[in-house]
């Protein structure tokens, strides 16, 4: 039954992957450019607040429009935040 279970996780993650794939090549944006774009929301962040950088997670997805009759691309990014940093007035 593990087995089993093992070969329905490495299903959902390809499927995921797959899914991720598509979304890219629809929305025209290379795997480099988003890892640049990752890399530049980073710095801008770190800025303000220290940020825990091995759970950072940013993906291109797709989300219904505000009129709902269609899907647009949509950047989701989940950054774990440590600390706010004091900024000076």
């Amino acid at each position: 039954m593990g087995l089993f279970n093992r070969g329905a996780n490495s299903r959902n993650i390809a499927k995921e992957r797959l899914k991720l794939v598509l979304i890219h090549d629809r929305a025209n944006v290379s795997p480099q450019l988003l890892e640049m774009l990752k890399s530049e929301i980073m710095k801008v962040i770190s800025n303000y607040m220290d940020i825990q950088n091995d759970e950072l997670d940013i993906q291109l997805t797709r989300t219904k429009s505000d009129e709902g009759d269609r899907t647009i691309p949509a950047l989701v990014a989940n950054i774990p935040i440590k600390n706010v940093k004091a900024v000076g007035k």
